[in-house]
């Protein structure tokens, strides 16, 4: 019997410099410290804004680390949803401001942007279309450029996360069904 998981719920990833990784994921992703460990090069996890997770993310430092030179075997990146695409174009601005910005794309039923963490961890910032929406992309994915403008005024508003903790510091976003 094969295991049957229903997503990813944490992911860790081996950094350098564990203060200079937790203030990024502080400052660019809005994550909160949950829990510090001080054993060997130092711990630290953290929980996105509007989860109902205990963490998301666990850093592990490693004192003198080497980061992996690019287009070698291991983690390629990690995919964060979004709940709408205002949300994409927001991440999008925020990658910029922060000098974490990569590139986007276009794959069809998801729309992304991607960044690197200060270690060139590589992750992907992502929307899903509603899955009623997927059309010829329900059986492919494909990489082609990404027109964000024309994502947004088509898509503006629309939530495809799924239940989610919404930060009460955050203002609401509209519930498109009404």
């Amino acid at each position: 019997m094969a295991v049957s998981p229903v997503r990813l719920n944490h992911a860790v990833l081996f950094v350098a410099d564990i203060e200079r990784a937790v203030r990024f994921y502080t400052e660019v992703f809005g994550m909160e410290v949950v829990s510090r460990e001080s054993a060997l090069g130092g711990a630290a996890f953290l929980r996105l804004p509007r989860s109902g997770n205990h963490h998301d993310l666990g850093l592990f430092g490693i004192r003198g680390a080497i980061a992996q030179p690019r287009h070698s075997v291991g983690l390629y990146h990690l995919a964060w949803q979004l709940d709408t695409i205002d949300e994409l174009v927001e991440s999008r601005q925020t990658l910029l401001d922060a000098g974490a910005y990569t590139g986007e794309s276009n794959h069809g039923a998801t729309k992304s942007v991607y960044g690197a963490d200060p270690d060139g961890n590589q992750f992907e910032i992502m929307w899903m279309l509603p899955r009623t929406s997927w059309g010829p992309y329900d059986n492919s994915a494909v990489v082609e450029r990404l027109d964000l403008t024309a994502e947004l005024t088509q898509w503006s508003g629309i939530r495809t996360a799924g239940d989610i903790v919404h930060d009460s510091t955050r203002a609401a976003l509209p519930d498109p069904t009404q």
